[in-house]
């Protein structure tokens, strides 16, 4: 056990852990990898989401589509602003008394559903809500997922992983632009068609992902400083086998290789 409960004269519990540096002292591994595409698709699914409503503006005010006033396009975007900040208020305060993994699958079901929703919408009402409910999805994984990153990462690597993944939002408005010139082109799809189809490539993003968020475990810090603290022990206790595992792997996948060009070389 590397972690111990202890108490203060005033009744104050102390814990004294080796989680944390446990999880500082890991090499970069897959593992890794696999948090930084896990979690860090938000930012892309973000700068995408804003891209592609903000093309889609002067579409949705043909009398073919939604039919929508200059004033109801900036209201659809100012309504996905508002869902963020709501979301990220209200899933922020959520995720520090349930957990971080709870909250970072929660939210990106969410996004799912409403942006995919919002692509079927009928009437303003009935697209502001739910582009409302999608901004409260990107909004609360901002909020869960900036905690778990920054709790996952070893601290070496920290800034420059969180640099680098906020980053990504100009990917994700790249990826919206550049769907934007095949989707609202009337003479590739009709006009009525291609708006709709560009509310569903965020989820389909998200799908592609939300497995891959499944091997994602819970903070141990946050368990650790939740009283949770044989779960922290054994949560790292699995990274660290899982990591083993792999370079194990590695290794003798090198050693073959080595071993076959060597009897080739003689």
């Amino acid at each position: 056990m590397s972690t111990t409960a202890a108490s203060t004269g005033t009744g104050v519990p102390v814990v004294k852990s080796l989680v944390p540096a446990r999880i500082d002292r890991l090499p970069w591994t897959r593992f890794h990898w696999m948090i930084i595409v896990g979690l860090g698709v938000s930012w892309i699914l973000d700068g995408l989401e804003i891209q592609i409503v903000s093309s889609v503006g002067t579409v949705l005010q043909d009398r073919d589509t939604l039919h929508l006033s200059t004033g109801d396009v900036g209201l659809m975007g100012s309504i996905y602003l508002l869902g963020e900040v709501v979301g990220a208020l209200v899933f922020g305060r959520i995720t520090d008394r349930v957990g971080r993994r709870k909250i970072f699958m929660i939210t990106l079901a969410l996004y799912l559903v409403a942006s995919g929703v919002a692509g079927l919408s009928f009437s303003l009402w009935f697209l502001l809500l739910f582009r409302f409910l999608a901004g409260m999805g990107i909004g609360g994984e901002y909020a869960a997922i900036n905690s778990a990153i920054d709790e996952l990462i070893p601290s070496k690597y920290r800034g420059r992983v969180d640099i680098a993944i906020n980053g990504t939002y100009w990917g994700g408005a790249l990826i919206g632009a550049a769907a934007s010139i095949f989707l609202l082109n009337p003479d590739l799809l009709p006009e009525d068609v291609g708006w709709r189809i560009g509310f569903f490539i965020g989820p389909v993003i998200g799908l592609a992902i939300i497995g891959l968020r499944r091997h994602i475990p819970e903070s141990p810090r946050w368990l650790m400083t939740h009283g949770r603290l044989q779960e922290a022990e054994d949560t790292v206790d699995e990274i660290e086998a899982g990591i083993e595992a792999h370079g194990t792997k590695r290794r003798r996948s090198t050693s073959r290789r080595r071993s076959r060009s060597t009897r080739r070389s003689r």
